[in-house]
């Protein structure tokens, strides 16, 4: 959409109106707040309201609407299509609004619209409560948690939409609205996956569970060695309790004290081991896994906030994402994928990643609109690299990693993990029947479309 131009009086009466802060390409920083996680989007919004309040947040969609401007909603800005931003339109930017409130006797947490994992896991750690949050400490909870929710603690305590008890969002006409299993229920469950699409989410409130122990294990192979061990994982993981997760990923070997000369900056594949249990628990879980040989080693116990950071990709990298759902993994897509690796682009930040699916999150609602939780492994390109130079070769290794894995796809997608695929690829995330259901909520709490910066719902 083409910007706006907007009259002096017009912002006046906007900041007026606001606890925050309006920012437009005058401030100084403007740069600062338009700026998010993927490098390979540039753009300028005509104006950037810094919301304290839903109020605020109320206040900032009626002005987007009355003066015709694109509306995004910027939570943790991880979307890696750029949906947190807008060229010449509003954005609605949630990052002040990050308190996190535990209480620990009932377990639960009231997070705001703009906090991030980092937010929620510092403030449950001392009380040993978590709830299943990303990969990665700087992901925003609301898109991530809206849109279905797939981390570590998956196979233990769900998706983080199973944890999710309530929902307070402000919808398309400004209008503040409490969700949850008693009030507006049909938005509720249209909130298990359906993303951004029915409002800004202001607050939420979600389940935590105890979590003293959290071990983890990193057990690094040369490259050459994938097709090898990744069957011995196949099979641990498969069999393994719900405790233990993690993923089996192809990477650029890191420059650690741990990591061998020899395997720095070259392609290395790492077992990654997950385990809410104690480390001895760990390793009796995955004793297999430990017996093969591996070069080099990270095994401890751990907070589980510390975790969460342990694997952070820098902001400001250029990222290309997808993703396969997969029904099972014989040797062939084993060898496919194993091979896939060879032209991931080394040296860089990109992982080609297989996450063990199963435990709770297989068991969750079949009610909601998350029907790739039944699959059993996810295969994930995880293109991060530095130079423009790369996109060509980065976006192309993504598309041919998809490919290689389409004989055992089952056609489902968790909408998160992709970019701008096509509606197609939106109807796949949540199934044809889910998707008209979700097109029904859509047409009574946002009928023009005005949250469309996103895996878009369109309003039936």
């Amino acid at each position: 959409m083409a910007s706006q131009p907007l009259t002096e009086a017009a912002l006046r009466g906007l900041r007026e109106s606001l606890t925050g802060e309006a920012v437009t390409a005058d401030d100084a920083g403007y740069d600062e707040a338009r700026s998010i996680f993927n490098a390979m989007i540039d753009r300028r919004p005509t104006v950037i309201v810094l919301c304290e309040s839903a109020g605020d947040v109320a206040a900032a969609i009626r002005f987007a609407r009355e003066h015709e401007l694109e509306l995004a909603v910027r939570g943790g800005g991880h979307s890696v299509a750029g949906l947190a931003a807008t060229d010449g339109g509003l954005v609605v930017d949630l990052r002040r609004m990050h308190a996190v409130t535990v209480d620990p006797d009932a377990r639960t947490a009231r997070v705001g619209g703009g906090a991030t994992m980092s937010h929620l896991d510092r403030a449950t750690q001392p009380y040993d409560l978590a709830t299943t949050g990303g990969r990665a400490s700087t992901t925003g909870i609301g898109g991530f948690t809206l849109g279905g929710g797939s981390g570590w603690l998956e196979r233990k305590f769900g998706l983080a939409c199973d944890n999710l008890l309530a929902v307070d969002l402000v919808t398309a006409d400004g209008t503040e609205v409490h969700a949850s299993d008693d009030e507006h229920p049909e938005l509720f469950w249209a909130l298990h996956g359906g993303g951004g699409n029915f409002g800004a989410a202001t607050s939420m409130t979600l389940k935590l569970h105890p979590l003293p122990d959290m071990s983890v294990a990193f057990l690094f192979f040369p490259a050459a060695r994938g097709a090898e061990v990744l069957p011995v994982y196949r099979e641990v993981l498969g069999s393994a309790p719900d405790e233990a997760g993690g993923g089996f990923v192809y990477l650029t070997g890191p420059p650690e004290d741990f990591m061998p000369e020899h395997l720095v900056g070259r392609a290395v594949c790492l077992v990654l081991i997950t385990y809410t249990g104690t480390e001895p628990e760990l390793r009796t879980a995955t004793k297999p896994l430990f017996g093969l040989g591996h070069e080099a080693e990270v095994v401890t116990e751990l907070p589980y906030a510390d975790l969460q950071c342990m694997i952070d990709d820098p902001p400001g990298l250029r990222n290309y994402w997808s993703a396969e759902y997969l029904r099972d993994l014989p040797d062939e897509a084993v060898d496919v994928f194993c091979a896939r690796a060879n032209s991931m682009i080394v040296p860089s930040n990109s992982q080609h990643i297989l996450f063990p699916m199963g435990g709770a999150m297989a068991r969750g609602d079949a009610r909601y609109p998350l029907p790739w939780r039944t699959a059993e492994w996810v295969a994930h390109p995880f293109g991060i690299w530095d130079s423009p130079a790369d996109d060509a070769r980065g976006r192309q290794w993504v598309r041919d990693a998809r490919t290689d894995v389409m004989p055992w796809s089952i056609g489902q997608v968790y909408l998160n993990f992709i970019g701008d695929e096509g509606e197609e690829r939106v109807v796949a995330g949540f199934g044809a029947e889910n998707y008209r259901r979700l097109a029904d909520v859509k047409a009574r709490y946002d009928p023009d479309n005005v949250f469309r910066l996103n895996h878009n719902i369109k309003p039936s």
